[in-house]
């Protein structure tokens, strides 16, 4: 973690995929001014399911909306390389990404441009959260903002491991405490949907409705199930240490047959 001098308060930089003007966001940024300084670079329109894109084809404008906050035409992950590497006036201590207006479960973190926002911080270092609100419009953040408040605190005064986030779920209403868990399964209907446009040319609209979730003990799925917060650690090791030890005792023969007669015209 960042070793601050005695009278400088943590910087925190906060970001999102739903925009520079969604409520998630400045719920947040009210949240965590009580924590330390804050800077705000968040998309200037949503951008959500980008996942971990950036823009590399085109140059990037950033605007100063209001001292402190900053909008950007790029994506949720582009926020976060220019505000770590180019706007914030120091290191931050920490990162914060939401509030997401939606859920992130399960496998929704290779998708959601929220998560991305904090993968992004902790691949170059820094403690980072990602949250996320069952929302409904006109939904009511002060729940959330609420716990990311306190779990913020926390990670200031505890740090987190190299290579880790946490990923924080909150439902709607009050929630009835909250839980540490690993992720689960959320479950949607997959669909393609055809459609033809006023010149009979066909378009599609993918992806279908959540439909619940799966039933995986200590999951991040059964907490919002139960109507309590979801806190889950995410490493940035993907790798399968199992199949990993597995994996040398394959044999690919058409491969390896072919290896061995190029050696032996060697």
């Amino acid at each position: 973690m960042t070793t601050l001098a005695n009278d400088e308060r943590p910087l925190i930089l906060l970001a999102n995929d739903d925009g520079v003007q969604a409520r998630g966001l400045h719920a947040l940024a009210e949240a965590m001014s009580s924590l330390g300084e804050t800077i705000v670079v968040a998309p200037d329109r949503e951008r959500s399911a980008t996942s971990h894109a950036f823009t590399m084809d085109r140059p990037l404008r950033v605007e100063e909306v209001r001292p402190g906050w900053f909008s950007v035409d790029g994506t949720p992950v582009d926020c976060v390389y220019v505000g770590l590497l180019k706007l914030a006036p120091r290191p931050p201590a920490l990162v914060v990404s939401g509030i997401n207006h939606g859920l992130n479960l399960g496998a929704d973190v290779f998708y959601s441009g929220t998560v991305a926002c904090a993968v992004e911080a902790a691949i170059r270092g820094w403690p980072a959260m990602a949250v996320s609100l069952d929302y409904r419009s006109g939904a009511d953040f002060t729940e959330a903002a609420r716990f990311a408040h306190a779990l913020a605190r926390a990670i200031l005064a505890k740090g987190l491991p190299e290579e880790t986030l946490l990923n924080v779920n909150v439902p709607r209403g009050a929630p009835r405490g909250y839980r540490w868990t690993r992720l689960g399964r959320r479950l949607y209907r997959d669909q393609v949907e055809e459609r033809a446009d006023l010149r009979g040319r066909r378009y599609y609209w993918i992806g279908g409705p959540t439909i619940g979730f799966g039933d995986v003990e200590g999951s991040d799925g059964v907490a919002m199930r139960d109507e309590a917060v979801s806190v889950t650690p995410l490493d940035l090791d993907l790798t399968h240490s199992g199949l990993l030890a597995r994996l040398p005792g394959w044999r690919l023969d058409g491969f390896e047959a072919l290896v061995e007669e190029e050696a032996k015209r060697a």
